[in-house]
């Protein structure tokens, strides 16, 4: 541990706005909705008061008792507040850690678990809804955490950072650059999330060469931010954005309307959010208010994203040649393969083309599964290289050290490498279906033929079929004529499930919880048994 600069070839997450603020104190930050830990900061900031208001939370966390190497868990309502608690526990040394406000309390309960007496960081209203499915979580935190700290309200036993106003600030700490540094999770579509350690040196393997790539878009634009405020990603941009100074709109909103409204007053140049909420967006292309028309990149880099979404937010540009920017990453590794698409060539992209490895930072592979060579008819494991890549799981040590194959990463999916060398993703491997190919292409040829639906997705039935789970917009019913005319190359597919997008079970990331989905069908069989 040190008080002293920051080593080389690390990022300090806890210093990250102070440091941005030297050279671009002035730069506007704006929030589509209010701070629960500053109520009266407003939705218009700069970069100085975030660094401001970063500082004040680290103070009032080490009044409640936060020490250097001390975890924190962070588990409360979706608000920018995340970003800027789990900053500030990071300044003083202590290790935040990122809890979806969409996982459910057992979880959650099994997760601080795991973690071993770690802080809560939480509010009065989350706190509430944990203690009614999870008692050893009432108020004080029993025996599953060291104390229950509340951004926001009041409960006994617990402290409030409200009652903290005015502790003294505290210099920034820096541990070995090896340590934990942040741990966030997966995104739990397999069961139970894995707690991803990552250190300070992991995180500066991921943002360097993301630090290059913007640095080669001149203009300065206006970038609008709609992402998990517990995914590493988050962390990632904001070290990125806020060093090159570029305005920021930080969303928590994604409904198109308010969307749309927010866009056409803010009117920003680049995009980045997870590729269903893109999926969510395409109304936009048609609204009369133009919310697109000045947008010049868009971006996400959670899963592939379906060609025709790009290309119909591509046309709503009114910019000279928009550009979109498909980046295949994962929760351990980081941003690893992506592409870019034109305007005129991303109606014509295979939505199974994740790209090409970023040259001198990372590599792929693809490893036989059953002994054969890789290739589209019969995938591979995909395997990857990069500097960014996690520490550990907390807790599971084994169960990482199996996905460790010497320097090479096994994160779960299948795949093969055109004879171009692009990464094509078909599956992962716990989603493959008996008698399908790749649910994923099944779904992208399906979505191209059928605008109307918002969703699609292939799981296994009650024996095993492929049962497509379809949404449509606003929820109206499917048209089954035209559903029989766009499957009708996929005999194998059973008769579709429409379900209202609200039902269909989702990650921090908007990713569908595959498994989850699949058992609630077997449950709704039997129960019709």
């Amino acid at each position: 541990m040190s008080r002293s600069p920051a080593p080389k070839n690390a990022l300090y997450l806890g210093t990250v706005p102070e440091r941005a603020a030297v050279t671009h104190g002035g730069t506007k930050l704006t929030l589509d909705h209010d701070l629960d830990l500053f109520p009266g900061a407003g939705r218009r900031l700069t970069t100085r008061q975030l660094a401001g208001f970063v500082d004040d939370a680290a103070a009032r966390l080490h009044a409640a008792g936060v020490r250097p190497g001390a975890r924190v868990a962070v588990h409360k309502s979706a608000n920018f507040d995340i970003y800027i608690l789990a900053t500030a526990a990071a300044r003083l040394g202590a290790v935040p850690v990122t809890l979806s406000p969409a996982l459910d309390p057992v979880s959650v309960a099994a997760l601080l678990e795991r973690l071993e007496r770690p802080f809560l960081l939480t509010d009065a209203d989350t706190l509430d809804r944990l203690a009614v499915e999870a008692p050893g979580l009432a108020t004080g935190g029993g025996d599953l955490v060291a104390g229950v700290i509340l951004a926001s309200g009041s409960r006994p036993g617990a402290t409030a950072l409200a009652d903290l106003t005015g502790s003294p600030s505290r210099p920034p700490v820096f541990r070995d650059p090896d340590e934990p540094a942040l741990i966030t999770h997966t995104s739990g579509t397999t069961g139970l999330p894995k707690l991803v350690v990552h250190s300070a040196r992991s995180l500066y393997g991921r943002f360097h060469p993301q630090r290059r790539l913007v640095s080669m878009i001149w203009k300065r634009e206006t970038v609008a931010l709609h992402v998990s405020y517990v995914h590493s990603r988050m962390y990632l941009a904001m070290a990125v954005l806020l060093r090159r100074g570029w305005s920021l709109l930080v969303m928590n909103d994604s409904d198109p309307d308010r969307t749309a409204d927010l866009f056409s007053r803010t009117r920003p140049g680049f995009l980045e959010t997870h590729p269903n909420s893109f999926m969510e967006w395409e109304p936009l292309a048609d609204d009369p208010r133009r919310p697109l028309a000045n947008v010049k990149y868009f971006s996400t880099t959670f899963d592939a994203i379906h060609p025709g979404t790009m290309h119909r937010l591509l046309q709503a540009s009114d910019r000279r040649g928009p550009f979109f920017f498909q980046i295949y990453g994962q929760s351990e590794c980081g941003p690893l393969v992506g592409r870019g698409y034109s305007r005129k060539r991303a109606h014509k992209a295979d939505g199974r083309c994740l790209g090409y490895a970023m040259p001198g930072v990372t590599k792929f592979r693809l490893v036989p599964r059953d002994g054969k060579r890789p290739s589209r008819r019969n995938p591979g494991y995909i395997e990857v290289y990069t500097p960014g890549r996690a520490v550990t799981y907390w807790g599971e040590q084994e169960r990482f050290d199996g996905q460790v194959h010497g320097r090479w990463w096994r994160g779960g999916d299948v795949g093969f490498r055109s004879r171009f060398g692009c990464l094509h993703l078909l599956d992962r491997e716990v989603d493959v279906i008996p008698g399908v190919h790749s649910t994923l292409e099944v779904e992208d040829a399906v979505l191209a033929r059928l605008p109307e639906l918002t969703e699609l997705v292939l799981v296994p039935g009650p024996d095993r079929e492929p049962v497509p789970v379809v949404c449509t917009r606003e929820d109206l019913p499917l048209n089954l004529e035209r559903w029989r005319a766009a499957v009708a190359d996929f005999p194998q597919l059973a008769a579709p499930l429409h379900l209202p997008l609200a039902e269909v079970p989702r990650t921090a990331t908007m990713k569908v919880r595959r498994l989850e989905l699949a058992k609630s069908l077997r449950e709704r069989s039997e129960q019709s048994a």
